[in-house]
């Protein structure tokens, strides 16, 4: 049975951000909305097969690669809380002090 996914208010901002900059980037939302169907179908995936995610040395955090883009999330009893999205092409040291938050 799918878990329930439960956003975080990180995770809802990095979309929206990540989403915002290629709407501006490209003065169109055709890429946009690929991006955002990636990342719901992934989603998806992650909520009917919660064990996918590879396991990070964070604590309990595990990552869904979409593209090039992290999905963080943590599986709790009942749901899973997506953490944050994260650009691959960033700092990784960056993240760590966003997954110790």
């Amino acid at each position: 049975m799918a878990k329930k996914i439960i956003w975080s208010r990180r995770a809802q901002n990095d979309r929206k951000e990540i989403l915002s900059y290629w709407l501006k980037r490209n003065k169109t939302n055709t890429y946009s909305k690929k991006l955002n169907g990636l990342f719901i179908e992934a989603v998806k995936i992650i909520s009917d097969y919660p064990d996918i995610g590879k396991i990070t040395d964070e604590g309990r955090a595990r990552i869904k690669i979409v593209g090039d883009y992290i999905i963080i999330y943590e599986i709790e009893k009942e749901t899973i809380l997506l953490l944050t999205i994260w650009d691959s092409r960033q700092n990784p040291e960056k993240l760590k002090g966003i997954l110790k938050e």
